[in-house]
């Protein structure tokens, strides 16, 4: 199906556009050696309205529909990966509340979070507990109007400087989640550094002691932390990653190309060489097969359509796949000068890979895909 942009979501495509190549492509190599993003980019993106984008208008947001969520993913990603990981898992967080919680938790919480005066994130995954997540090992016991948590969350994005946490433990042995404020005593935040790529996401390990909450404090019901709450979030977690990819794979194209308008080798420039045109053909051809397929999930999700979710899942996949081997293709263009922290390019494959992890594994992907597929055959 053909995608037109309306003139409101083209009028924010080239308004997040130069607010990226104004605000975040110059500190993009900054983000990743120092492994944090500077504050006053998290303030830029919240007076921009960024970190509401995902909330309801009534609760301080944006509102934004789908596609233009995902306009706004793909250029912060075309810049900073890091910088597109605090949208997502801030909004996995905003959207939970959102749909399930309590009326003054909404009410509360959801305007501080579209004011970026609180940032949220994400706590599912445990040390030995990552796709397999009905078998979380955090638990939280019931003590009067109170719930005690106890357990570890691991690789959570975010985490060093989050405020807010929705943390999923098994409650009378049913995954349930929760909010924990960074406050609350008992809970401990380690930073973790030196990952692989995406190095600014400021990732921690959450330990948590007897964290005392109270009741209203619970999101959902006991039981329904992963069939609703998360399933909520996850969706929205690998949409925007979706996107993400795009936005990374238009960066390797454009560094691409311009690198081989200007490198020569034996006598002529680098894009008057077929096997390069070739490298670059499959780059802007895979690029653009990824932008349609996450442009057709948002339409869905605008819509309604309950196959938003397959699509979703099918846009994750082949973009972070995309990604990889588009990032690939890009290093190997730019030869010893890819595999070097002088240019972005070395930035870029080092937070490709990244995506074939977060909000589900490819494996992962490849069974609810399959499993989809033979249900729908009957």
């Amino acid at each position: 199906m053909k995608i037109e942009l309306s003139y409101e979501q083209e009028k924010y495509q080239l308004e997040f556009q130069n607010f990226t190549d104004e605000v975040i492509k110059p500190i993009a190599a900054q983000i990743d050696k120092e492994q944090s993003i500077p504050k006053e980019v998290i303030n830029e993106l919240a007076k921009k309205g960024y970190l509401g984008s995902m909330i309801d208008e009534k609760f301080g947001g944006k509102g934004m529909d789908a596609i233009t969520l995902g306009l706004l993913n793909e250029e912060i990603g075309r810049g900073c990966s890091s910088v597109r990981s605090l949208l997502t898992v801030h909004g996995m967080v905003a959207l939970a509340i959102q749909k399930w919680g309590n009326v003054e938790t909404k009410n509360t919480l959801l305007p501080k979070l579209a004011l970026g005066e609180v940032i949220g994130a994400f706590a599912l995954t445990e040390p030995e507990v990552g796709s397999d997540a009905k078998d979380v090992r955090t638990f939280a016991e019931v003590d009067g109007d109170y719930f005690n948590i106890n357990g570890i969350k691991k690789w959570i994005t975010m985490g060093q400087i989050a405020d807010v946490f929705i943390v999923f433990a098994k409650c009378e042995d049913k995954p349930t989640a929760f909010l924990v404020n960074r406050e609350t005593p008992g809970l401990t935040i380690t930073p973790i550094s030196d990952l692989l790529g995406a190095r600014g996401s400021m990732i921690a390990e959450l330990k948590f002691d007897n964290c005392r909450i109270p009741k209203e404090n619970m999101v959902g019901n006991i039981g329904t932390g992963l069939t609703h709450v998360a399933l909520t979030s996850l969706d929205y977690g690998r949409y925007t990653i979706a996107w993400g990819c795009v936005g990374l794979g238009q960066a390797c194209i454009d560094d691409s190309i311009d690198y081989t308008r200007k490198r020569k080798q034996f006598g002529n420039f680098l894009r008057q060489n077929q096997l390069i045109q070739k490298m670059v053909t499959e780059m802007v051809v895979d690029v653009k097969a990824a932008r349609q397929m996450c442009y057709y999930a948002g339409y869905l999700r605008q819509v309604s359509d309950p196959d938003s979710i397959i699509e979703t899942w099918s846009a994750k996949y082949f973009a972070s796949k995309m990604i990889n081997q588009v990032a690939s293709n890009a290093v190997q263009i730019h030869g010893a000068n890819g595999c070097s922290s002088q240019f972005p390019i070395e930035r870029y494959y080092r937070d490709a890979r990244i995506n074939e992890i977060i909000e589900g594994t490819t494996q992962m992907h490849e069974i609810l895909i399959a499993n989809s597929a033979f249900r729908n055959r009957g």
